[in-house]
């Protein structure tokens, strides 16, 4: 099934106030613990949260990684508004800061971070040479590059599949953005090729469930 690009950005205040509402406790959950069982020596350090949206993700890590000093970049305001909201809430105010931004931005890529995370922003890239560039350039030698991202599916009924099986109960909004996302996410042997053309070989690519692909390995 051919590509189909969606919005890059999630400027609507009611779309981000539907995402930061939702539950998505298994995949974020999920995405720590991958973390964890690939870099199981990183205890503490500066991490970059590429895309972070409403800081779910970010929170998530950053309760797992008491040490670590988390800067999460996002290009919608909207999201970051609440994810701002959630950091306070939580009282990691101290230790998690959120920017917004879009990439590229030299004053991120240049900060030489620890380590390196991104959950479901690949998909919204129509020009994915920059995320693999920023994290090129922001990651120390050696840093965990961590980054999730939906798999698209072969056909639009597997699409249709997917969204009754994992979104059946979901809002409308949520339920439109998740089919419109599997059809704009990429292949695995697209990422491949993607990370190849990014003199990023090292970082190995693998689907972790039905809907989701992990790119792992160290800068």
């Amino acid at each position: 099934m051919q590509r189909i690009p969606e919005p890059e950005l999630m400027t609507d205040p009611a779309q981000a106030q539907a995402y930061a509402e939702a539950d998505f406790s298994a995949p974020h959950d999920a995405f720590v613990a991958h973390f964890a069982a690939h870099f199981p020596d990183f205890k503490t350090g500066r991490v970059l949260d590429l895309g972070c949206g409403a800081a779910d993700v970010t929170l998530r890590f950053a309760r797992a990684y008491p040490d670590a000093e988390i800067v999460g970049v996002d290009g919608a305001e909207a999201m970051l508004a609440l994810g701002r909201e959630a950091i306070t809430r939580a009282g990691c105010a101290d230790r998690v800061a959120l920017r917004c931004t879009c990439l590229p931005d030299a004053s991120v890529e240049h900060q030489a971070f620890d380590a390196i995370i991104s959950n479901s922003l690949l998909h919204h890239l129509s020009a994915p040479a920059v995320l693999w560039q920023a994290i090129q350039h922001a990651a120390k030698p050696g840093a965990p590059v961590c980054v999730m991202d939906l798999l698209r599916p072969d056909t639009r009924e597997e699409a249709t599949r997917l969204l009754a099986l994992h979104a059946a109960d979901a809002p409308e909004i949520l339920r439109r953005d998740f089919f419109n996302s599997l059809l704009a996410a990429y292949e695995i042997e697209e990422v491949r090729a993607q990370l190849r053309a990014a003199a990023l070989p090292q970082l190995q690519v693998k689907a972790v469930s039905d809907r989701h692909m992990l790119i792992f390995g160290r800068c």
